[in-house]
């Protein structure tokens, strides 16, 4: 995977801009503010139809312009792909591949791959379930997009089994109790599945993240940190049409969904000790950036191709050994690093990009 360019318009705080990049490792250098995270979330936005940074469409649109538009010209296995995309205001985007505008969003999912690292990850190891939960499953739709009809059906699901079980008021008469079977069935389809892929991509990730943690860590010399991740699920080993039966009763009096993979978690720990309360601030951004760089690689492995690698500010979260281990460490590939300081010893980019005031010049 490789973009070749990059042009916005009218998008965060570029008028308009247009960078060329190398097949290697780019550097791009500013001051807070200067922009350099703005490049990195319109070329994230092609391919995944939204922002890292959690933003609506509206705050991606450059004040007082209608649209912005965001192009990239990239190749994946030898061949050339021109994406092209326009956030509208109002009224829906429109996406075109090589010129085609296409029928639906989620056919875009895989034309672009991308890997991004920003110093919010940090809440995926100290944060609530849902940031766990979030980070697997989008981890899911980079390896393939039908996951992500997968994840919108058990949405779905969850908010029609959720909102029969609030109208019922504590209660069920004959129609909603056969209808809350049906949506029993369905969610047992999708819920299972869903954890199903969960563990599978586990199970792949966690050998690749002892070594990537450990790669990271400062002291090559001390014994390899024991690095676990597992599936936390109070309903995985009976199954869940049997987890929803004995439920029903209390699902009924709250009106709530009590069980399923929307309540599940992804645990992690570093030398027996759970990395969210007992590790500290240096393990937990250690570990964090080797759940990406996992997630990455196993991503790469699969497509034999690797994503382009996003890095965004990075060495804000690292002291100066572990980012000196990240940039001995880097994988092969295209990466993209934005920091607003000097960098660190002993890095040699392929490229360095400069933002001023709105502007990117070579370094």
């Amino acid at each position: 995977m490789l973009v070749r360019s990059l042009w916005l318009s009218d998008f965060r705080s570029y008028t308009s801009a247009e960078l060329h990049l190398v097949p290697g490792f780019t550097a791009v250098v500013g001051r807070n503010g200067a922009g350099k995270t703005n490049l990195l979330e319109g070329l994230a936005w092609l391919a995944t139809l939204s922002s890292f940074r959690g933003a609506p469409v509206e705050a991606m649109v450059r004040r007082g312009a209608p649209f912005a538009v965001v192009r990239a010209d990239t190749e994946r296995e030898h061949r050339e792909l021109l994406i092209e995309a326009q956030l509208a205001l109002s009224g829906r985007n429109r996406v075109q591949v090589n010129r085609q505008p296409l029928k639906r969003a989620r056919d875009l999912l895989g034309a672009l791959r991308v890997t991004v690292f920003t110093p919010d990850d940090l809440a995926v190891v100290k944060g609530g379930p849902g940031e766990r939960r979030r980070f697997i499953d989008d981890a899911l739709v980079s390896l393939h997009p039908r996951n992500d009809a997968l994840r919108s059906e058990l949405e779905r699901v969850l908010r029609q089994r959720g909102a029969l079980l609030k109208q019922s008021g504590g209660s069920l008469d004959e129609s909603a109790a056969f209808t809350l079977e049906v949506w029993d069935t369905k969610l047992v389809e999708a819920g299972e599945a869903l954890a199903r892929a969960r563990v599978d991509l586990l199970d792949r990730v966690r050998p690749v993240l002892a070594e990537t943690y450990d790669a990271l860590s400062v002291d090559s010399s001390d014994p390899p940190a024991k690095v676990e991740v597992g599936y936390e699920s109070a309903w995985w080993d009976r199954g869940l049409a049997e987890a929803l039966t004995a439920a029903r009763r209390d699902d009924i009096r709250r009106g709530v969904c009590t069980v399923g993979p929307h309540r599940d978690d992804v645990a992690l720990s570093i030398g027996g000790f759970p990395s969210r309360t007992q590790c500290s601030q240096g393990e937990q951004r250690t570990l964090a950036l080797a759940l990406r760089l996992a997630v990455h690689r196993v991503v790469a492995d699969e497509f034999e191709s690797a994503p382009v690698l996003l890095l965004d500010d990075v060495f804000s979260e690292l002291d100066p050994e572990r980012s000196q281990a990240l940039l001995a460490n880097l994988p092969l590939g295209q990466v993209l690093l934005t920091t607003a300081g000097d960098l660190p010893a002993g890095a040699e980019p392929d490229a360095v990009l400069r933002v001023r005031d709105g502007r990117i010049e070579p370094g």
